[in-house]
């Protein structure tokens, strides 16, 4: 039996229904009075209703709370969690949560015996990272790596459909220039988010996925120009784009977006992949696959 924890957000939900598709047993972690259906209505999240009727066993618990987490992980083997504060409002911070609540579900699971815990953290998770998120996705990564049990760390680049979906996106639907930061030629290493879960799901019970944090990232290096070079080729006509300095205000996106696109102009991040797709099983998403399912537009 599998527990997946954060089953009702984008990469948890993919994570569960391609466990469930395999013919695995699966538990999810679900909260009372969570806004997942509605916000799963808007393409935010993934219905829990949709997993239950896919096969998945609900148990209603939250990370905040202990004893409910003991409860969770009982009869498990396989703990995959994806749960962060982002999203979230009210007593749902980086505190609770991305800390303490990680905390909580790995000193759960290590109590309940189960046998592998897979972890998804972040590439840049770090302790002297200056975002308060990452510290803490470090904190509970070294509190796994210390546990005792076995682990697995998948640590992803960017995810390409919320990234792209912001800075490509957004303006492309309000018919406005596309906004870049600096000369938008730095590469890194972007992931699909169907691949990330895609790695999740192969390393259950991989021996080389085993006490190992494998930093995750998509079949090529993109600049953000080459990403509207590749929505103008889908399109078949030029788009926009004007370029701003850091710390430039960038109206009508959200306002993590611009800080963000700043420091990705201070360092490259690209992953060589091909070894651990291959190891894995895994075929990665290339950026035109994302474009045409954001788009809607069938791919010839």
């Amino acid at each position: 039996m599998n527990l997946v924890v954060g089953a009702t957000g984008i990469l948890g939900g993919a994570i569960t229904h391609q466990l469930l598709g395999q013919g695995q047993q699966v538990r999810i972690l679900l909260r009372h009075n969570s806004p997942a259906e509605g916000m799963a209505q808007q393409g935010m999240a993934t219905s829990p209703q949709s997993l239950i009727e896919a096969g998945a066993q609900p148990l209603y618990g939250d990370l905040k709370d202990p004893a409910s987490l003991a409860r969770a992980c009982e009869g498990i083997e396989t703990v995959i969690t994806t749960a962060n504060s982002a999203m979230r409002g009210g007593e749902d911070t980086v505190e609770t949560v991305d800390r303490q609540g990680n905390l909580n579900l790995i000193a759960a699971a290590k109590a309940a015996g189960v046998k592998q815990f897979i972890f998804i953290s972040f590439l840049g998770a770090s302790p002297d990272n200056p975002v308060p998120l990452f510290q803490a996705k470090a904190e509970a990564e070294q509190a796994l790596a210390e546990s005792g049990m076995t682990y697995t760390i998948l640590a992803p680049n960017f995810f390409m459909e919320s990234w792209i979906g912001m800075v490509v996106g957004i303006p492309l639907q309000a018919r406005q220039p596309i906004t870049l930061v600096g000369e938008g030629q730095r590469l890194h290493s972007l992931i699909s988010i169907r691949d990330v879960a895609a790695f999740a799901v192969a390393a259950v019970g991989r021996p080389a996925a085993l006490n190992q944090r494998l930093p995750l990232g998509g079949p090529e290096p993109l600049s953000w120009c080459g990403i509207v070079d590749g929505f103008s080729q889908v399109l078949s006509q030029p788009l926009p784009v004007k370029f701003v300095r850091p710390g430039e205000a960038i109206p009508g996106l959200p306002e993590i977006v611009p800080p963000v696109l700043a420091a990705l102009e201070t360092y490259d991040s690209p992953i060589p992949m091909e070894q651990i797709a291959g190891t894995f099983g895994v075929a990665q998403t290339p950026l035109k696959a994302v474009i045409h399912s954001m788009l809607n537009i069938p791919r010839a």
